[in-house]
């Protein structure tokens, strides 16, 4: 297994995950719309940026997971709340009137993308599942420098994600809403299904 494939999937783990609209992706597209791409780039470069640490912390947590599966079934009741609770949440999101505008910011754009990149951690949580789900099913093997070469990857994915947003922000502003409300919804499908199956399991 060699490097450039950490790097892969690292980069499909980051660009999958942040797909949903969102905070970040929004603001990008907003930049984009009224500043320019330029300054777009630079606030996805900030927002990429931060996805080394968060990335970092998940993947560091999902080895000492995978190599102490007892924890695990401690962790199958918390998961279940956790799945249920994120199905409700992506479903109220998705009946709810979405807006595909960003927060309105002025000038230092890669401090922005940094600062509230820092504030968004709902990256850590999918990192750490994607990582630990990776390693289980023998696609990679987590530790020492396949670490490194996982999280540039994922800082690759979320800033193509992101330069994605901002090159065809117009019609994704146009489209927003559209893709929001059918994405939570799919997402709260999913979550939830995910928890009866977790139910199933530890039946």
């Amino acid at each position: 297994m060699t490097l450039l494939t950490y790097i892969f999937f690292g980069f499909l783990m980051a660009y999958v995950g942040l797909i949903p609209p969102g905070m970040l992706n929004m603001t990008t597209v907003r930049t984009a719309i009224e500043k320019g791409k330029s300054e777009a780039l630079q606030f996805a470069a900030g927002a990429a940026s931060i996805v080394t640490i968060h990335s970092y912390i998940a993947v560091t947590f999902a080895k000492y997971l995978v190599e102490h599966p007892e924890i695990i079934s401690r962790l199958k009741m918390a998961g279940v709340v956790v799945f249920f609770a994120l199905s409700f949440f992506f479903f109220k999101q998705a009946r709810k009137k979405f807006k595909a505008e960003g927060k309105k910011e002025e000038g230092g754009y890669f401090m922005k993308g940094l600062f509230m990149s820092a504030i968004n951690m709902l990256g850590i949580p999918f990192y750490f599942g994607a990582s630990a789900v990776m390693e289980s099913r023998g696609w990679i093997k987590l530790g020492g420098v396949n670490n490194y070469f996982l999280v540039l990857g994922a800082v690759l994915g979320a800033f193509a994600l992101f330069a994605t947003y901002a090159q065809f922000a117009q019609i994704i502003s146009k489209k927003a809403a559209f893709i929001a409300k059918n994405i939570n919804y799919v997402l709260s499908v999913l979550f939830l299904v995910l928890g009866i199956v977790l139910i199933i399991k530890m039946l």
